[in-house]
């Protein structure tokens, strides 16, 4: 396995979005496939639509762990991305590879394809919380390329948004059992 080097993410975050899918994200002793993305720029649906303390670190930083708590009670993983531009890819869907027991007892489930299958369940499956927010990949967690081959890449409108519902920035490996279950936006 190759750890992806800072230059990976520093691409334009539609690009690292659809590029992460298939790779290995590694942390706390255990590794999960990625499965399922979407792709936040300045758009109406992203937090660096308009600047912030909370979205600095889209503006200013690529291959860094974005970990924000969504309806008071889940984190939710994204990864900084566009040197040029803000830009964040958030990890919707995992696929449990090593330390599933692990995963297993974080989140008091034994049902492995409801380990990872969303945002905020993969966060509690990996021990992941504020305490990663902006930390740089290749320490505490660090994300691997095993030439993994995913098949078909499938797109869609991002789950749970209200604006920008036109864009088709959520990117997902067709057919993969570990990607969330959830209803399309109408």
């Amino acid at each position: 396995m190759k750890e992806l080097p800072s230059t990976f993410f520093a691409r334009d975050t539609l690009t690292v979005a659809q590029k992460l899918l298939g790779k290995i994200i590694s942390i706390n002793g255990m590794q999960a496939r990625i499965v399922e993305t979407e792709a936040y720029g300045r758009d109406p649906a992203s937090h660096a639509y308009i600047r912030t303390e909370r979205s600095r670190l889209m503006y200013n930083t690529h291959g860094h762990a974005y970990v924000y708590l969504i309806y008071g009670m889940y984190w939710c993983l994204n990864v900084t991305s566009d040197k040029n531009e803000a830009g964040a890819v958030l990890i919707r869907a995992v696929e449990p590879l090593s330390g599933i027991e692990k995963m297993k007892q974080h989140r008091k489930t034994e049902k492995i394809s409801n380990l990872c299958s969303g945002p905020g369940k993969l966060c509690l499956a990996l021990g992941i919380d504020k305490k990663y927010n902006g930390l740089k990949l290749g320490k505490e967690m660090k994300v691997f390329d095993d030439g993994f081959k995913i098949g078909k890449v499938a797109a869609s409108s991002r789950i749970g948004i209200k604006d920008a519902l036109d864009l088709q920035w959520r990117f997902f490996i067709e057919g993969n059992e570990y990607v969330s279950r959830v209803k399309l936006n109408k």
